[in-house]
């Protein structure tokens, strides 16, 4: 346990400790004397530090099992019961400590003196402990999940802006027209196709820019037209491999990314009918791999790795496996992997238009909604349950304290969902937002 966190259980404890000993003082009717009232407040904190250990434990225990996310239902149950379970057990300990070893008493005195009103005080107190905790928990975790929604959105948005720009290089462009100019003089037909290709490879870019993942089969046509370009710039002094078709139809890899390295392997190599580039695209297992003989143009300034990064973020946010680059003395390859299946590692927003930021927000909203009335409901069958516990238990109307926690949190959480203004509200969640998206080390 870290220093904060046991600095802010310490805190906990001496507040519970002293609420219990109001809530026995209320219950009496009168407070006792000075000393006798520190040495009930010790062994309240003692009681507290004890049950807050114990449930602590236990939470961090059955998390390891039992996610919230994928495990609500059996998260709840379990934790719960165990919580409960142990309580009582924590409890009992305490009690004997107390009367055995501080007031030095018997243990037939112990079993006398037994009341179910003891536990019954201490297991109602960790149940509100132990809703706010959850309460607190739950809305982290909204707030972590608000702010990765944005930072998807700021993602996906960078990444296809960097595709876009990387895809229309001015260079190519340059180049292309430069070649099609000396060809309209010297052979018109071989212009018209140039044309054509040129105007295939710019309609893939612009049909592609927005999606996810295209399948290995349209990335391979894409690149044979992109490589008739390439062969009619460099002639005989480029030479390109390319399967037919990917032994799966359904794989999938990123768009655009073959055309990438391919540009990529053009841009950093001498291409010449002495030293000619020889590039192979091959699959292996479940990558597809890129490979070229590697012979370095003599340039002073160095690659940034603009295209290759492209191509990496765009796979960060489809998948945990990565692209990999394998570079040796004579040959330079890339692996990027094939995707059978959405390997998502969070909901990707595949373009980043208006709507679909809309699409978000309003999902959000409904599940803050969906979730203030699925806490209603739940404080409603909680607080029926207690009342009748008080009921046949107690004739002190300890009821109220829970109910007045409870109907406190959903009044905030009433506030929150509907843009009341509150303290940590809505003005405060968007600040917080753009504070950790601007965060590098987020």
């Amino acid at each position: 346990m870290t220093l904060k966190k046991f600095f802010k259980y310490f805190i906990y404890s001496i507040l519970l400790a002293f609420i219990i000993l109001l809530i026995n003082a209320y219950a009496r009717g009168y407070f006792f004397n000075f000393q006798e009232e520190a040495i009930n407040f010790g062994i309240n904190f003692m009681f507290t530090v004890v049950l807050t250990a114990v449930n602590q434990w236990w939470f961090n225990f059955i998390s390891k099992y039992y996610d919230w996310e994928t495990h609500t239902v059996g998260r709840l149950i379990f934790g719960a019961l165990g919580s409960i379970i142990l309580t009582m057990i924590a409890l009992f300990v305490c009690y004997i400590i107390v009367v055995l070893g501080f007031y030095q008493k018997s243990l037939e005195f112990f079993w006398a003196n037994q009341s179910a009103e003891y536990y019954w005080l201490g297991l109602i107190i960790t149940v509100i402990v132990s809703l706010i905790y959850h309460a607190v928990y739950f809305y982290r975790l909204s707030l972590n999940k608000k702010v990765k929604e944005q930072k998807v959105i700021a993602r996906s948005a960078t990444a296809q802006f960097d595709a876009l720009k990387s895809q229309l290089d001015p260079h190519f462009l340059f180049n292309s027209l430069n070649v099609l100019v000396s060809l309209i003089e010297e052979n018109p037909k071989a212009a018209t196709k140039f044309t054509t290709s040129l105007s295939k490879v710019y309609r893939y870019v612009l049909e592609q820019r927005n999606k996810e993942l295209v399948t290995i089969n349209e990335e391979l046509q894409f690149a044979r037209t992109y490589v008739n370009l390439l062969k009619t710039r460099f002639e005989n002094s480029i030479e390109v491999i390319i399967p037919n078709e990917a032994s799966n139809p359904d794989a999938q890899v990123v768009p655009l990314s073959l055309q990438l390295l391919l540009e990529n392997a053009v841009k950093h190599n001498v291409v010449s009918d002495t030293k000619p580039l020889l590039i192979e695209i091959f699959e292996d297992g479940d990558m597809l791999a890129i490979k070229n003989n590697l012979q370095p143009k003599q340039v002073v300034k160095r690659s940034s790795g603009v295209g290759l990064n492209n191509i990496a973020s765009r796979y960060a946010l489809l998948s945990n496996r990565k692209m990999s680059i394998d570079k040796q003395d004579d040959n330079f390859r890339v692996n990027i992997p094939i995707i059978t299946e959405k390997e998502t590692i969070m909901n990707t927003v595949e373009n980043t238009s208006v709507e679909d930021i809309k699409l978000i927000k309003a999902k959000s909203r409904v599940a803050d909604i969906k979730g203030l009335y699925d806490n209603a409901f739940r404080s409603a069958a909680i607080l029926i349950f207690l009342c009748a516990v008080n009921y046949f238990t107690s004739d002190f109307p300890w009821i109220i304290f829970p109910t007045v926690g409870m109907s406190i949190g959903l009044i905030y959480n009433y506030a929150n969902v509907y843009d009341y203004k509150i303290p940590l509200g809505k003005e405060w969640e968007n600040r917080k937002i753009e504070q950790l998206m601007n965060d590098k080390n987020f």
